[in-house]
C-alpha cells in the first residue's frame, strides 16, 4: 500500500486512510482544506476504470479528465420526471454492464447534484446488481462542500441530494477537513468561516467594510463577477487598452460533429484564444510539473506557433505548451478532443469558474449576489485578506440556505460523538 505523502496533514492522512477503507465516504470541508490535494492521492492509488471520478456538469468532467454523474448513471437531462427516466435506463444493456461491472465511483461537487438525481442512480445501480444493499454494493465516495455551489433546481427548493433518504441509507463515514490549507491570517479565517455561516456579523462587516475601495481598473488583481456576460465585456475592455497586436490562436478539435460541438460549450478554452504580448493570463489546470497550478496568473512575454512565455506574478518565466482537453462519453471512450493552450485572460472571471483556484488578488462586488455560497467562494479564493479589494458589499449577499447549516451542525455532532466514544 502506498504510504500516505509527506505533504499532508494528520486530518489529511486520516481521511486518506478512511478513503481506502472500502467504506462509502462523504469527504467535506470548508475552501482550501485540500478536498480535491486529497482525491488526487488517492486516484493514484485506483484503477479509475473500476472506479472512475465524476463530475457534476460537463466543464468539470472535461478539467477532471472525467465523466458526468448523469452521463455514467445514463440520467440525461432526466426528462419525463424519475419514473420515465428510470425505466429509460433499465433498458440500456450498456448501461447495465457498466454499473455491475464498476467496483464503485468517486462523486466530486456532490452539492451540484440534485437529491433526485441521486435517487435515480443508486435504484440503478441496485437493478443493474440485482441487489438491494445501498447501490447494489457499489462503492460510493462522494467529495464537496454543501457551503458553496448549490443544485441547479428549476422551481421550488432546492433539491439538496443530503436531503434525499438515499444519502442517509448510503450509509457514508463523514470526513471532514477542518484546517484551511490556503489561509494563515486567523482574523481572516473567522470571517470566512462567519460568510459560510451565512452570518453578517459585526467583526464581518467591520472587515468588509475596511475593504471596500473605488475600483482601480489599472490594478491587476482579478476581477469575480456574478455573471459571465460582465467577466467576457472586461476582458475585452482590458485587452484592447494594449497596444500591441493581437494573437489569435485557434483552438483544434477531433472527434464527431455533435460530440465537439458539446466540447465548445463545456471546455474550459475558448473557440480562439486571443492574447497580446503583456497580457495576464491565468493558467487552468495543475501542472505535472509543478511549474504551475489552477489559479497561477502572470503576464505573457511571449508568443510562438508551440509555446507561449508566461511571466508568472512574483515567481519565474515559465513555458506553456498545447495539451489536450478531452469529452468522454459514459464508458470512458474519448468522443471529442481540443488542443490548446491551458490559459485564459486573467482580468476577470465568474464566481464560479473561479471555484477551484487559489488567488493573491481579487476585485469582487458582492452587492448584489443571489446563490447560497456565492460570497463565501469569492472571498475564499484568498490566500490573504490583503489580496481583497471590494467595490462594493450587502449583508443580502451572504446567504447560506438554514438546510445546509441545520445539515452540517448535525454532522458535527455525529463527530463529537464518535471521537468519544473512542476515549
Amino acid at each position: 500500500m502506498t504510504k500516505a505523502p509527506m505533504t499532508l496533514s494528520p486530518e489529511q492522512a486520516d481521511a486518506l486512510e478512511l478513503l481506502r477503507s472500502g467504506e462509502n465516504v462523504f469527504l467535506t470541508g470548508g475552501a482550501g482544506s485540500g478536498k480535491s490535494f486529497l482525491i488526487r492521492q488517492f486516484m493514484k492509488e485506483l484503477d479509475t476504470k473500476e472506479m472512475p471520478i465524476l463530475a457534476s456538469t460537463g466543464a468539470a468532467a472535461v478539467l477532471l479528465g472525467g465523466r458526468t454523474f448523469h452521463s455514467f448513471f445514463g440520467l440525461g437531462i432526466m426528462e419525463g420526471g424519475p419514473d420515465a427516466t428510470f425505466q429509460r435506463a433499465s433498458n440500456d444493456k450498456r448501461l447495465m454492464s457498466r454499473l455491475r461491472n464498476a467496483e464503485g465511483v468517486i462523486i466530486d461537487e456532490i452539492s451540484m447534484i440534485p437529491g433526485q438525481a441521486l435517487m435515480i442512480a443508486e435504484a440503478l445501480a441496485q437493478r443493474a446488481r440485482e441487489s438491494k444493499l445501498p447501490w447494489g454494493g457499489l462503492r460510493i465516495i462522494t467529495v464537496g462542500d454543501f457551503a458553496q455551489l448549490p443544485p441547479v433546481t428549476q422551481t421550488g427548493a432546492r433539491d439538496w441530494c443530503f436531503l434525499n433518504p438515499v444519502w442517509e441509507q448510503s450509509g457514508f463515514q463523514n470526513s471532514v477537513l477542518s484546517h484551511n490549507q490556503r489561509v494563515s491570517d486567523n482574523l481572516f479565517l473567522d470571517i470566512l468561516s462567519d460568510v459560510r455561516h451565512g452570518l453578517a456579523t459585526e467583526r464581518a462587516r467591520d472587515f468588509l467594510n475596511e475593504h471596500v475601495q473605488d475600483h482601480d481598473e489599472d490594478h491587476p488583481g482579478t476581477r469575480l463577477f456574478g455573471r459571465k456576460l460582465y467577466a467576457e465585456k472586461f476582458n475585452q475592455k482590458k485587452l484592447e487598452e494594449l497596444a500591441e497586436e493581437e494573437v489569435t490562436i485557434d483552438s483544434i478539435y477531433f472527434g464527431s460533429e455533435k460530440h465537439i460541438e458539446i466540447l465548445m460549450k463545456s471546455a474550459p478554452v475558448p473557440v480562439k484564444l486571443v492574447l497580446k504580448l503583456g497580457c495576464r493570463v491565468m493558467f487552468l489546470q495543475n501542472d505535472p510539473q509543478k511549474r504551475w497550478v489552477n489559479g497561477t496568473r502572470g503576464y505573457v512575454t511571449d508568443i510562438s506557433a508551440d509555446k507561449i512565455t508566461i511571466k508568472k506574478d512574483n515567481g519565474r518565466e515559465v513555458q506553456a505548451d498545447k495539451v489536450s482537453f478531452a469529452l468522454q462519453d459514459a464508458e470512458g471512450n474519448v468522443m471529442a478532443s481540443v488542443i490548446q493552450f491551458p490559459l485564459t485572460l486573467a482580468y476577470a472571471t465568474t464566481i464560479h469558474k473561479s471555484q477551484g483556484a487559489t488567488l493573491d488578488d481579487l476585485w469582487c462586488d458582492l452587492s448584489a449576489l443571489w446563490e447560497p455560497g456565492h460570497a463565501y467562494v469569492a472571498l475564499s479564493r484568498l490566500r490573504s485578506a490583503q489580496g481583497l479589494h471590494l467595490i462594493g458589499w450587502s449583508p443580502r449577499s451572504i446567504i447560506v440556505d438554514p438546510k445546509v447549516l441545520d445539515f452540517y451542525k448535525r454532522l458535527e455532532k455525529v463527530q463529537v460523538k464518535e471521537s468519544t466514544s473512542y476515549l
